[in-house]
């Protein structure tokens, strides 16, 4: 797995563009808009950026992020997770060029989107939503509009029409542009300073499984082409936000049929968050990593001995699916999602890290995760600086012996083992497919043979 100090060195050299013009008005946006989903670091960093570059111009100078580290006052694994949330929010794209064992980076600032666009966004808005909750959310739509221009009867509008103002260019004039027109574009290798407008963020389509939807929208007659590109993006972001799969989106594309068999995107969108509040008792998600980033996964080929399995699962599933499969495909309560929440955002654990320290808390206090107990160790683990699912299988079978020790040095019984109880997650069956949901089985599994061999890969945790 690369570590940071392999993608980054303080002797690296960088230099900063803007892609077209930011505005002033753009700081409001990324700090009332885009700062409550990204995080006061980050920002700093967009901003530290931003003010390298001179006013009405699209290059900076060149420098270090050594200088960077003394500027921010961060090291250099903080400033590297930094850039990439603010490339994962569509905030900035980091290009890299090696030259005799020389690297330099050019980091291009994305200017954010509109508040419209923003607003309007399908997805950035219900994460900021769900961040700043309903009051202060409208209170930024207040912030960020105004009232239009009246058009009821007062007022009539008198403008005029180029072709009213200005006449027709001579045959003379347009010859002259014609042989003018070289001049007229920017030299190669140029660009003329402007303002490019920022899209929304967009899932990538490859990251659901079409082919599945498409099957089952078959048999309900409904014509391939209405998946369109742009409701294929639609599906594929609605999907990532609302955590929604293939067989369940086939019946959210279905009600937002129009009478032309076409899908309309803005009802695609209302039925799936309907959806999502009537599962989720009227919540709505959060901004959080749904499983363990790619930069922070050890366990990338093919799973092959009990512990690798163990490690592709953890990394693989988010902590909520982990902890209704420890209570049997049972919903987690409030109170553990918020335990779970308060990791991510104020100790910033990852989500496969979280998994770890989750079976380690319910092993240590009878399948309880208590929040006091649970907050005490991902505060240690992230004074460590835990971020891989092996790490934290190692610190947390540590810390399990020191404590049986504990125990023991001090009179108490040994811990008394019980049978643990879980359903068997497909993930244990090399025959199912990689992507197979861990609380579904077959009837037709030894179901005792897959409990025994599940407790010896849970063993990593005690022994």
């Amino acid at each position: 797995m690369a570590q940071h100090w392999q993608e980054i060195l303080p002797i690296d050299r960088y230099i900063v563009t803007t892609n077209g013009l930011l505005h002033d008005y753009d700081r409001k946006v990324l700090t009332f808009l885009y700062q409550p989903l990204i995080g006061s670091t980050c920002f700093s960093l967009y901003m530290t950026l931003w003010s390298e570059v001179e006013e009405n111009r699209l290059w900076a100078e060149s420098s270090t992020h050594h200088l960077l580290m003394n500027l921010l006052g961060l090291n250099l694994k903080e400033i590297y997770e930094a850039r990439l949330k603010l490339e994962g929010i569509g905030l900035l794209k980091t290009y890299v060029k090696s030259d005799d064992g020389e690297r330099s980076f050019i980091y291009e600032l994305q200017p954010p989107l509109s508040p419209e666009k923003f607003f309007l966004d399908g997805m950035l808005n219900i994460f900021l939503y769900r961040k700043i909750g309903k009051n202060h959310f409208a209170r930024l739509k207040r912030f960020f509009s105004d009232q239009t221009i009246p058009k009821n009867g007062d007022y009539s509008e008198v403008t005029r029409a180029f072709q009213d103002v200005f006449s027709s260019a001579t045959p003379e004039s347009l010859q002259y542009l014609q042989e003018a027109s070289k001049d007229l574009q920017a030299k190669e290798n140029e660009q003329f300073i402007g303002r490019h407008e920022q899209k929304g963020i967009q899932i990538g389509i490859d990251t659901f499984d079409f082919d599945l939807l498409m099957a089952g929208l078959n048999e309900s007659l409904v014509p391939k082409k209405a998946l369109t590109p742009k409701v294929k993006e639609a599906i594929s972001n609605l999907a990532f936000l609302y955590n929604i799969d293939a067989i369940q989106m086939k019946n959210i594309v279905l009600s937002s049929l129009n009478e032309s068999n076409e899908i309309d995107i803005e009802e695609l969108r209302k039925a799936a968050r309907d959806w999502y509040q009537f599962v989720n008792y009227d919540q709505l998600p959060m901004l959080i990593e749904r499983t363990q980033p790619i930069a922070y996964r050890v366990q990338l080929e093919e799973p092959k001995t009990k512990e690798e399995k163990l490690i592709h699962y953890l990394e693989t599933t988010s902590p909520l699916e982990f902890l209704k499969y420890l209570a049997g495909g049972a919903e987690p309560s409030q109170s553990e999602i918020q335990t779970i929440e308060e990791m991510m955002f104020k100790q910033k654990l990852l989500p496969g890290v979280i998994n770890v320290l989750i079976h380690y808390v319910m092993e240590k206090t009878n399948r309880k995760l208590t929040k006091a107990y649970a907050g005490s160790i991902a505060s240690t683990w992230a004074r460590l600086q835990i971020k891989t699912v092996k790490e934290a299988m190692e610190v947390a079978k540590k810390e399990y012996k020191d404590w049986e020790k504990g125990k023991r040095q001090s009179g108490k019984s040994a811990r008394q083992k019980t049978t643990r109880t879980e359903l068997i997650p497909d993930w244990f069956d090399e025959d199912q497919p990689k992507k197979s949901d861990p609380l579904s089985h077959s009837k037709n599994e030894d179901l005792e043979a897959k409990k025994r061999e599940i407790e010896e890969m849970l063993k990593a945790f005690d022994d």
